[in-house]
């Protein structure tokens, strides 16, 4: 993990052990080399709806409002306003009839159309990575800045998760197009000139799988889109999509077990397997909108988090709106939920841990202040992200052309804390 510290002097920069306090250079400039206005391509795996990744791609367009976005496919009636109206440019894969929908399918072809992106006018690529981004090949003299959200799951620690939920032609073609996915994988790492990870657990996984390291900047919570409720509800919430590696069985075993009320909000492949084991206290709302999400995150007694996250933005949305978080300690939790005054860790994955969880968090639940675990939250927020990753850019920059002016004017004229 590469240390921000030394090098950047009075940006807020949250480490995984400690916060550190380190100052960052006014944004002036806007030159990259030799005095020119620095171009900047933004790539991103695809963009079919508003997820942790997207509001990542929503950030850097903010710090470089004139910067051209690369996908390679793309549903604009599933992005935001704001995403509708940047020059997006898609692959050939958009093409494809039911490309929007099936894109996951198309992997072994996505190494293919990454590479056909023409990045050649660009000083600056910033990859967006989880899906394939990161392997677009760029100008020999361009800096290219990798976020990765994650490795990609599907071709590394996830692999045979997902593989065994393909019918038999799927299983067989990831079977056998899988090690030369992951060839590329690595190879393409090469290309990249500096990696920042959105948590300490996927700094360790970049290191494993690409032999490299990473800066830690966890990624933006719109934490100011929370609030803190006027009173407390009688139940659990469970929210996120209903499938087997986010593990809601367990909430829902846990509180059916013992009687506890529990609020369910989301959908997926499980949800008719989880609504068998249920008892009469679950309820399932399925998905929601927005409001209805943030109005239960308010008022739940704590959120349950049984699942493995690479950071995971739930939490610290439930933080934001003063709610306390069981969450089991493994992936970003440990650094979100990161003492008892914000909640609970447990060490084992099942109905039985959460509940000991449980039962500790509820001797201390009167006891526990929404206004400290709010505060505990906003570390985490789109501000502290933009200037972080400023502070990181310029850095980066200034090494890679060789100590020149190359200062980056982020947030269109804004200050960098703004929101």
């Amino acid at each position: 993990m590469l240390d921000l510290a030394p090098a950047l002097p009075e940006v807020l920069a949250f480490r995984a052990d400690e916060p550190t306090i380190v100052k960052a250079r006014p944004a002036n400039a806007s030159s990259g080399r030799d005095g020119k206005k620095l171009r900047v391509a933004i790539v991103h795996y695809w963009l079919v709806s508003m997820r942790g990744g997207e509001k990542v791609v929503e950030e850097l367009c903010r710090m470089f409002p004139d910067a051209d976005i690369f996908t390679l496919v793309c549903n604009r009636d599933r992005l935001s306003a704001f995403l509708q109206a940047r020059n997006i440019h898609t692959s050939f894969l958009q093409k494809i009839p039911g490309a929007q929908r099936h894109y996951t399918k198309m992997l072994p072809l996505m190494p293919f159309a990454l590479e056909h992106f023409d990045l050649q006018d660009y000083d600056l690529v910033l990859s967006s990575e989880s899906g394939p981004a990161k392997g677009v090949i760029t100008r020999a003299d361009a800096l290219h800045i990798c976020y990765c959200h994650s490795p990609m799951r599907y071709i590394w620690d996830q692999f045979h998760v997902y593989r065994h939920g393909l019918s038999w032609p799927g299983r067989a073609l990831m079977t056998a197009t899988a090690p030369i996915l992951r060839a590329w994988d690595v190879t393409t790492a090469t290309r990249v000139d500096a990696f920042v990870a959105n948590s300490a657990y996927v700094a360790n996984r970049i290191r494993r799988f690409y032999d490299r390291e990473a800066a830690v900047i966890h990624p933006p919570v719109a934490v100011d889109d929370f609030t803190i409720g006027s009173g407390r509800g009688d139940f659990y919430l469970y929210a996120g999509q209903l499938t087997a590696y986010k593990r809601p069985d367990i909430a829902v075993r846990a509180c059916s077990e013992t009687g506890r009320k529990l609020v369910v909000i989301g959908e997926g492949e499980q949800e008719a397997s989880l609504k068998s084991i249920a008892g009469p206290t679950v309820q399932f709302l399925g998905h929601q909108p927005f409001p209805i999400l943030r109005d239960h995150l308010s008022r739940c007694r704590a959120l349950l988090f049984p699942g493995v996250e690479d950071f995971g933005i739930l939490p610290v949305e439930a933080m934001a709106s003063g709610r306390p978080v069981l969450a089991f300690d493994a992936g970003g939790a440990r650094e979100t939920v990161s003492s008892s005054t914000v909640g609970f860790r447990f060490a084992r994955q099942t109905p039985e841990a959460l509940l000991d969880a449980i039962e500790a968090f509820e001797r201390v639940e009167d006891d526990m202040d929404g206004s400290l675990i709010r505060e505990h939250a906003a570390q985490f927020s789109s501000a502290t992200f933009r200037n972080r990753l400023t502070a990181f850019i310029e850095q980066q920059l200034s090494a890679h052309f060789g100590g020149s002016d190359a200062s980056i004017a982020p947030f269109a004229g804004q200050r960098a804390g703004a929101n």
